[in-house]
């Protein structure tokens, strides 16, 4: 077991212990973001967007302010979203139509929240460095999620 296997399986410990008994989604998004940015390393955005429609409505997050409203099927975000999978981009300046909302950012991972085999929303991660995430990251990620939608 490598250690980012242990941070994530303690991070999901700590989340099912934020959100626990809580049912309201924004507060428990608020607190997984701020605990996903807080606890792993090097990330310069954490956060969720929400379906309205067909388009992706920002919703809780740390880090600098971000892009509003991304409609499905644009940029990393919005393709995850229509895709309903993960997506792990190594190099965000190399992904067909990525949206600079922070040009700081050089790498993401995008897990969507699905929920009644619909897309609810999306998580979002940003890392300045370039192959932040791999796919410990993705199954740690998707795991969060889980708990999150478990409440």
């Amino acid at each position: 077991m490598t250690d980012k296997v242990a941070l994530y399986r303690d991070l999901g410990r700590q989340l099912a212990a934020l959100i626990e008994g809580e049912r309201n989604r924004v507060a428990n998004a608020a607190n997984m973001a701020a605990l996903i940015y807080n606890g792993l390393p090097d990330l310069n955005w954490a956060g969720f967007y929400f379906t309205q429609g067909r388009v992706l409505v920002l919703g809780p997050f740390q880090g600098q302010p971000a892009c509003v409203r991304i409609p499905w099927g644009n940029g990393v975000c919005g393709t995850a979203a229509a895709r309903g999978e993960s997506l792990l981009v190594p190099d965000v300046h190399k992904f067909p139509g990525h949206i600079a909302c922070d040009p700081v950012s050089q790498s993401e991972l995008v897990v969507p929240l699905v929920e009644g085999g619909k897309v609810t929303g999306v998580l979002d991660l940003d890392s300045p460095r370039l192959n932040r995430f791999d796919d410990e990251d993705r199954a740690g990620c998707e795991a969060l999620v889980a708990i999150l939608l478990g409440c």
